[in-house]
């Protein structure tokens, strides 16, 4: 599975740079192309895994005001 992420950045929130460090320490990778960050999972996530993931992104982007979008898709 491999999580893609698409993150909207507000001049009025955090730092492109510290948004980007945040998602780095989920484990994410800056990629090239329509989305922004890429995770890949192991060979044994599962869809609970992938929601539980994106509770934690939440957590994680929760008060720096950006808007984000995921998409989680089997490899």
């Amino acid at each position: 599975m491999k999580t893609y992420l698409k993150v909207t950045f507000s001049s009025e929130g955090a730092k492109p740079s510290e948004v980007i460090n945040r998602l780095r320490s989920l484990g994410f990778k800056p990629v090239m192309g329509e989305q922004d960050m890429i995770y890949e999972w192991g060979n044994s996530a599962t869809i609970e895994d992938s929601i539980w993931f994106a509770d934690k992104i939440q957590a994680t982007l929760e008060g720096f005001r950006v808007m984000f979008q995921i998409e989680t898709m089997m490899d």
